[in-house]
Parts: structure tokens; C-alpha cells; sequence
């Protein structure tokens, strides 16, 4: 299709390989099949209504809805002649088509508690753990954490670390998920001190890596650690009733820690949590620059959860000698 050719590569604003992958799976799975047929003179709020009861038959949530009847709009607007005006304008009637109404407080967000994070924190893994932690105590998203490579991203005292890439799927990406995004977090000195134990002799490379020095995969940490980990703790996720959370709950644990449960500079919490400008003041904000500052408050506002009780990782070889030994 010419117009999912021209997201690919237009300058303006370019678009993250994932919202690619999203339009990639809706195209393919929900308008090609309905309505991949008609020309585009003839879609309107008729046929949208039509794609709108299709999607909601099969499941998809009022977000999910709403996000791939984007996609439509964006195609219909792309059609435009040599000034650049749009060739088929639309007015969308969201009452006439019926589209499903986005209830905030009902989406899957759940949030961590002190406790479950403390939990968290005695997970058997190390690599595991570190990860766990440091997205718990910094608010980092997950990709952020395992885009960090040490010699680039890591202060040599290991109290800062800098968000400059993500890693996806395995693979770096020099694109953030937004401006705000590109930041300096600080840390509260006990977790620069676990940072700097887990990175040892280590001087560059990747902080979480895989035996081939390549960024850990998030789904597998998921999957493989932090299910396990809350399924362990007792977690139940109150919007779904499992024990099964995403890695945004660990920045909702740091916002909400930060928000509520210290006296954290608003400035200071939206840089960190790299949330975007809203107002002028925002604009005018320049907390950022004042590293000595940023320090003292991360030390102030700690991090929420205990750390005492962390299992240390034993290696397998020493387990089966300290085996023979007792036997």
C-alpha cells in the first residue's frame, strides 16, 4: 500500500518501527480482509461503521478500536492532490459509528505495590533482579533499561545513567519514544552501589546481555522471570485477575512513589520520569541542568522498597560442591 510506504520513510516526524509493526498487523488482519477492496472515495463513516462492529465482534478492546480506526482516517487523508489538499476531506461521526468509548480507569494498568517490588527484589536471578530493580527504583521503560551500555550510559560513580537509545527485540534503537524521553536519571546511592557490584570488572558492553553480548529480549524477562516472580509473590492484577503484569508497572510503582509519597520538585519527577512538557513553565523548567541538585533529591526520595533481603545469586558448580561437601 503507497500510503504505509510513505510512513516508512517520510522525514517529518518519522515513525517507530513498533507503531509500524502495529499498522503492519492491522492492515493486514483486520482492513485488507474488509475493506481492502474499495476505493478510497468510498469509504466513509458507513464503512468505518461497518470495520468498527467487525473488530468489536472479534474482541479487540475499545483501545485496540480506536487505535486501528486511526489507521483508516490516516489513509482516506493521505490521498491528497498537487496543492496538497486532501482529495476525500471527511467529517467522522463517532455517534454514527458507534465507536467504542475509551474508559481510562478500566484499561490494563496495574501498578506495583512497596511490597511486591520488595519481592521483586529477592528474585533469584541476578541479571533478573538488577533489571527489577533498576527499573523499580529509577522508573525506567524496559527497553530504556536494556538499550544502557556502560561505558556510554553509566556515570563512572554510577549515580546517573543516561537515556539516549532503547533496545527492541534485541536490536538497538537511537529512537526514544519521545523527546522527553532522552534524559538523566539519578539514583539513590544504594542502588548506584548494587549497579556497580552487578557490573564488577566489566567496562563496556551492554549492562543486561545476553552469552553473545547482545540486549537482553524483554518479552523473555517477562515471560521467563517477572510472571514467574509476581505468580510467586501473589500478585493478582486487579484489571485481569492474573498474576500477570507488564514492565509499565514498574514506572507506574516510580510516578506514584514520587508523586505521593515524597515531597519530589514536580519538575524534577516529570524529567525523570521523561513525561512531556504541558505548559510554559514546563518549558522554562531547567532542573535538568543542575546535576548536584537532581543528586540530592534522589537521595531524599529513595526508591520505595526494601532491598535488605536480597538473595545473592549462586553460581551452579558452587552449589553442587557445597553439596558434596555436606553429603
Amino acid at each position: 500500500m503507497r500510503w504505509f510506504e510513505q510512513m516508512k520513510t517520510r522525514k517529518r516526524k518519522p515513525v517507530a518501527t513498533s507503531t509500524l509493526e502495529l499498522w503492519d498487523g492491522c492492515l493486514r488482519n483486520w482492513l485488507n480482509p474488509k475493506i481492502g477492496n474499495l476505493p478510497l472515495s468510498e469509504i466513509n463513516n458507513a464503512v468505518l461503521k461497518t470495520v468498527v462492529a467487525t473488530m468489536s465482534e472479534g474482541g479487540l478492546s475499545p483501545k485496540t478500536i480506536d487505535n486501528y480506526s486511526q489507521v483508516v482516517k490516516m489513509v482516506v487523508a493521505s490521498a491528497v492532490d498537487k496543492e496538497g489538499e486532501e482529495i476525500y476531506p471527511r467529517k467522522w461521526n463517532h455517534e454514527f459509528v458507534d465507536m467504542p468509548v475509551v474508559e481510562k480507569a478500566t484499561q490494563n494498568t496495574p501498578c506495583f505495590s512497596p511490597q511486591v517490588m520488595s519481592g521483586l527484589a529477592t528474585w533469584k536471578k541476578e541479571r533478573e533482579r538488577m533489571v527489577f530493580i533498576l527499573c523499580g527504583a529509577a522508573g525506567l521503560r524496559i527497553g530504556e533499561a536494556l538499550g544502557l551500555e556502560i561505558e556510554k550510559h553509566i556515570s563512572l560513580d554510577f549515580l546517573t545513567v543516561s537515556i539516549e537509545q532503547k533496545a527492541r527485540h534485541c536490536k538497538i534503537e537511537k529512537r526514544l519514544k519521545t523527546a522527553s524521553a532522552s534524559r538523566q536519571v539519578d539514583l539513590h546511592p544504594a542502588i548506584a552501589a548494587m549497579l556497580k557490584k552487578f557490573v564488577g570488572e566489566r567496562k563496556t558492553g551492554f549492562l543486561f546481555r545476553t552469552r553473545n553480548g547482545k540486549p537482553l529480549g524483554s518479552s523473555c524477562i517477562l515471560r521467563r522471570h517477572l510472571h514467574p516472580a509476581l505468580k510467586q509473590l501473589g500478585f493478582i492484577n486487579p484489571f485481569t485477575g492474573t498474576h500477570k503484569a507488564g514492565h509499565h508497572a514498574f514506572r507506574r510503582f516510580r510516578n506514584t512513589h514520587l508523586r505521593n509519597r515524597t515531597q519530589c520538585p514536580e519538575g524534577l519527577r516529570k524529567y525523570w520520569m521523561g513525561h512531556a512538557d504541558e505548559s510554559m513553565s514546563d518549558l522554562y523548567d531547567k532542573i535538568k541542568e543542575d546535576v548536584k541538585f537532581r543528586r540530592i533529591w534522589a537521595k531524599k526520595c529513595s526508591f520505595g522498597f526494601e532491598l535488605s533481603s536480597v538473595v545473592p545469586n549462586v553460581p551452579k558448580m558452587k552449589q553442587k560442591d557445597e553439596a558434596k561437601k555436606a553429603a
